[in-house]
């Protein structure tokens, strides 16, 4: 038997789990358990320190929101780390088999058929090295495959499945995409891929979890076990580079990355933007980035995210057979919820607790008032300096080069404060990085520059016309 705060604990994951998405949930709450409810406190465990300080600094007042909705008596969250054993959520169910992935993590199947990762970290006493959470979910077979992702999925797959001795072919991969577009699913594809076997050491890491791993050596005096550690892995996987902050975090990556590409070892990235575009990194870096190969996920098109929700509906009904969801609604919500893959789980999350919680089908009423905070305004598109420097020059009859050179002819100046102006009102670099992009310029000259035209276009149409139309072109 249940007891009423284990029913209660059951709901309030089942709200953060819509709330928050699938992909969310299974990375922060999937293994946290209730301990206790102790008067106004609820009382709940994670098996990390890492997962426990992330929790807290993100995520506190919503767990305690969705406790309040269940249990309004509920004052305060409570976090504890517990020991490192394999913990199963009530109801009691048995201890879970171990089913052993090759390697770190390995693989827990309860009696009741979830299936979660358990960690067990590289024997170096640095938490770190265990790796971040992988996701059961996120493999090869369930990567739902179009035109925007086609060439990084075989990029992925090829790395994953490669050999120790052979010749790299990508290093660094390095895959950028906005949110949601699936870059984290590569990713752990490639992690629990070339964790099957016991040839290749594969290891997972979050920028901020090696951030976390490098500023704990530091504090214990155990840097260099730290590092030669990172530079015994055989596949490097690292998620949200941009989020890598701190001159001697960046610097000992840096020095990583180099270690283990010269050493012939198997590096892959995955960023929000292009190794270019990443400003807080330095030159050298970026250099190194840029010189493997370098594939970008675009949006998912309506066909892709059809296929994306069928997929998702039939995993969810794996382990609720009696959820449906009629083919309209499934096409009304690819049509209509267009912004990233995540907002598509989100619909799915939705739609599931909605039925399970009510007990009523779903339905196109249904799925319309569930999910209409998801269907955002169509974004423009996201413009890149390269292409303003391209339709300026074409635009202008010169050439890319000229537009980067020193040269001040009057037929090159006025382009290239128009290419500028254009960089700073249609992209969110900053003065100084267009400055770097425009032939290593100063931020003052950008400045400058878009100065000088704000003030033409007030008064010269002809100017004016011709900047609305380079907009257009950008925009289409």
């Amino acid at each position: 038997m249940t007891t009423p705060d284990q029913d209660r604990w059951l709901r309030v994951k089942e709200r953060l789990r819509a709330e928050v998405g699938e992909d969310i949930f299974q990375s922060w709450f999937a293994r946290m358990d209730l301990e206790r409810v102790d008067g106004a406190a609820a009382c709940l465990s994670v098996p990390t320190r890492f997962l426990k300080s992330w929790i807290q600094s993100h995520y506190t007042d919503r767990v305690l929101a969705c406790w309040q909705s269940e249990h309004d008596e509920i004052q305060k969250i409570d976090v504890t780390v517990r020991s490192a054993v394999i913990r199963t959520a009530p109801p009691k169910v048995k201890q879970p088999d171990v089913i052993d992935s090759g390697r770190d993590p390995r693989i827990a199947r309860t009696d009741n058929g979830d299936m979660r990762a358990v960690y067990a970290p590289i024997s170096t006493g640095h938490d770190a090295l265990g790796g971040s959470p992988l996701d059961m979910r996120l493999t090869f077979d369930s990567f739902v495959i179009g035109r925007s992702n086609t060439l990084a999925h075989a990029a992925a797959k090829q790395v994953a499945v490669a050999h120790r001795g052979e010749p790299v072919m990508f290093n660094p991969l390095y895959i950028h995409a906005g949110v949601g577009l699936g870059k984290t699913h590569l990713l752990q594809s490639v992690t629990w891929t070339g964790n099957r076997g016991a040839e290749r050491k594969v290891l997972y890491l979050t920028a901020e979890k090696f951030m976390y791993g490098f500023v704990s050596a530091l504090r214990n005096q155990t840097a260099l076990a730290f590092k030669e550690a990172l530079r015994g892995i055989d596949v490097l996987v690292i998620d949200d580079l941009q989020f890598l902050q701190g001159k001697s975090t960046q610097a000992e990556f840096c020095h990583t990355l180099n270690a283990l590409i010269d050493a012939g070892r198997q590096v892959v990235i995955a960023a929000d933007r292009p190794p270019t575009d990443l400003e807080s990194l330095d030159d050298r870096m970026r250099s190194r980035l840029a010189g493997g190969l370098v594939v970008e996920m675009g949006p998912l098109g309506e066909d892709l995210r059809l296929e994306i929700l069928k997929t998702r509906v039939a995993a969810a009904r794996q382990y609720h057979p009696g959820f449906d969801v009629p083919a309209p609604v499934l096409a009304y919500i690819a049509k209509s919820v267009t912004h990233n893959g995540r907002d598509l789980e989100g619909a799915v999350n939705r739609l599931l607790a909605h039925n399970k919680l009510t007990g009523q089908p779903v339905t196109m009423e249904m799925a319309e008032r569930e999910v209409r905070d998801l269907i955002r305004p169509q974004e423009p598109k996201r413009v890149k300096i390269e292409d303003i420097q391209r339709v300026v020059a074409r635009q202008y009859n010169v050439s890319r080069a000229d537009l980067l050179s020193s040269r001040r002819t009057a037929n090159v100046v006025r382009p290239r404060q128009v290419a500028m102006y254009l960089a700073k009102t249609l992209t969110l670099r900053s003065l100084p990085e267009i400055g770097r992009r425009f032939g290593g310029r100063d931020h003052t000259t950008v400045l400058h520059a878009v100065r000088k035209i704000e003030g033409l276009v007030g008064n010269d149409t002809m100017l004016a016309d011709e900047i609305e139309v380079l907009k257009r072109q950008l925009q289409e």
